[in-house]
């Protein structure tokens, strides 16, 4: 096949179906084709004419007179070419698939991306309509029919880099190991007879590609979670994304286990150990040089050893309260009793909903020159210098009351406990409190009220509790609307507005909005998260109910009438301003919140 022969798109070629389709003005197409051919004459060799165009910030004729994205004149193409338009989400590509169609080479010389590979056929991405003469070859090859969908060229050469390299690596580092499957130490051994034992190095080129990749990817994708999963035949990757997990990609047994080998190395683990669960931490730079700190977990599963690295964005520590979700008057309120000398505040909630980053925000927040912060953490989450921090270690008898024990001798003004699990720790925050100190905690309990339930239950005496609390926040995480294609749509049923807010005053919104999906929240509807907050501040006339037969009933309503907004409420307030949904807020609040 001659690349001197073949039908690719030209500038000119371009603005005539601009022209034709009146998406530019006639009066203005020659000064914007001398601008584009300008671009494109001084830009990369094969940089495509959508590219070019796309650099130079165009706008519409028509009203709204759009700009002229990339994303934008893409689909148009799309249209003009009658062929479906296609964004490329990685995620839902199994590359280590695609890329056996065709080579990497091969793929860049047409600038074509295989995306979907199934029994009745293969879809390929393209940005060329008109240079289809490699359709034929790629068809007989693959012994299937090719569905060709144009998508965006930027977008198609970089995974074309991204896709084939990786797989390469992992092809590479399989065969390296000379089998599919190997004697793994786990609970269900797989003989394969015949077969070498042959295990790929942690430190082979291949695997360290293989990780950095990962790790800038899941970066990317804004997920908080990897986890990498061993199963019976395979290995998979998964990312959780704004709370959601998706699954990534799979990957041959033996590249995962030198790929755990590898994270653990480097998270300076026992990389021998594989029967008891370990933890550790490492510390990376994305592309853009920021850093990023990341938490290891590992588990023995019976497949092998499972690995989630949990992502940690040091920016989180700089945003403000309002940032966070804060209500103005809830973070008012928090900011009182966060600056006060002396007392417990805590904070509850289940497992993954933000109350280290609040608490970290609040400490990033005090902390000045004059003020000593202690914290006593299992594991410690963030690594931050204006703090003192300490890690639990059960293995030396180092527990969370024994860390607050050794932190009364290191003259602090603020105390931070990572959780208060038991009567010992409970007693020691007690004492740092009636001392003079501030201490802040957390708590598993589903709403700030059951806080003081759950510490007269561990065997804090009433009058104590009634002494040092101050006050108790309870939060959620939800999901917001992507800002890019959220849709206004009717309003909330009566009925069902009425169980949100029960007897709260609250007016049901005249329109609610509903997730769309779009590129920039991967066809979620949901960008990013934010929180809900329920803020007891403890009055004389909440302390007198802090009793030892205190009733959960009675602390919930005086909690109310002294201003607490229950987390429903909270989560009601986020629907009227269009943050997030109905759906969302039920899911994470129960009825009595």
């Amino acid at each position: 096949m001659n690349d001197a022969t073949r039908k690719t798109l030209d500038m000119q070629q371009v603005f005539q179906w601009l022209l034709s389709d009146k998406v530019i003005a006639k009066t203005e197409a020659k000064a914007m084709y001398a601008q584009a051919q300008g671009v494109l004459r001084n830009g990369p060799a094969r940089m495509h004419p959508l590219t070019a165009i796309a650099q130079c910030k165009l706008r519409g004729a028509e009203p709204p007179h759009r700009l002229l994205t990339l994303d934008w004149l893409s689909e148009w193409l799309a249209g003009r070419a009658k062929l479906p338009f296609l964004r490329i989400d990685p995620l839902k590509i199994d590359f280590t698939r695609v890329a056996d169609v065709m080579s990497a080479t091969y793929a860049a010389r047409f600038n074509i991306l295989p995306v979907e590979l199934s029994a009745t056929g293969l879809t390929v991405a393209t940005a060329e309509p008109l240079d289809t003469e490699w359709v034929a070859e790629i068809a007989k090859v693959s012994r299937r029919p090719v569905q060709l969908v144009i998508a965006n060229p930027v977008e198609i050469a970089q995974y074309i880099s991204q896709f084939f390299s990786l797989a390469k690596s992992i092809r590479d580092a399989n065969r390296a190991s000379g089998q599919d499957l190997s004697l793994r130490n786990n609970f269900e051994q797989l003989v394969e007879l015949g077969r070498s034992n042959k295990q790929v190095d942690a430190n082979d080129q291949h695997i360290i590609h293989i990780v950095d990749w990962l790790w800038q990817y899941a970066f990317e994708q804004r997920a908080s979670d990897i986890h990498l999963e061993p199963k019976r035949d395979f290995c998979a990757v998964r990312f959780r994304i704004d709370g959601v997990l998706h699954q990534v990609y799979q990957v041959p047994a033996v590249v995962m286990i030198a790929m755990t080998a590898r994270i653990k190395l480097l998270g300076r683990m026992d990389v021998i150990e594989k029967r008891r669960p370990q933890d550790g931490r490492i510390k990376t730079r994305t592309n853009g040089g920021q850093e990023v700190e990341l938490r290891l977990s590992t588990m023995p599963t019976a497949f092998g050893e499972k690995l989630v690295m949990r992502i940690f964005d040091p920016d989180v520590v700089v945003k403000t309260l309002p940032e966070l979700g804060f209500p103005p008057d809830d973070a008012a309120r928090w900011d009182a009793l966060t600056n006060r000398p002396h007392g417990i505040v805590l904070v509850t909630g289940p497992t993954g909903s933000g109350k280290t980053t609040t608490l970290y925000t609040t400490l990033k927040a005090l902390a000045t020159p004059e003020v000593n912060i202690c914290t006593v953490e299992d594991p410690i989450e963030m690594v931050e210098s204006s703090f003192n921090q300490m890690q639990v270690q059960p293995g030396i008898d180092l527990s969370f009351a024994d860390g607050v024990r050794a932190l009364m001798r290191q003259d602090p003004d603020i105390v931070m406990i990572g959780e208060i699990r038991d009567i010992e720790t409970a007693e020691m925050a007690i004492q740092a409190a009636l001392t003079g100190h501030l201490v802040l905690s957390t708590l598993h309990t589903n709403d700030a009220p059951s806080a003081v339930m759950r510490l007269l239950e561990l065997g804090v005496p009433h009058y104590l509790l009634e002494a040092t609390l101050i006050g108790v926040m309870a939060q959620r995480l939800v999901r917001t609307l992507c800002p890019h294609c959220k849709l206004a749509d009717g309003e909330v049923p009566p009925a069902l507005w009425d169980s949100l807010v029960q007897e709260w005053p609250m007016a049901r919104p005249a329109t609610v909005y509903r997730p769309l999906g779009c590129p920039e929240c991967r066809q979620t509807g949901y960008r990013g998260r934010t929180g809900l907050y329920e803020l007891l501040t403890v009055t004389q006339k909440f302390s007198a109910e802090i009793r030892a037969d205190a009733d959960i009933k009675k602390l919930r309503q005086q909690s109310i009438a002294d201003g607490m907004k229950p987390l429903r409420i909270a989560g009601a307030a986020k629907i009227v301003e269009g943050v997030t949904t109905l759906e969302e807020v039920l899911k994470v609040t129960s009825a009595s919140s």
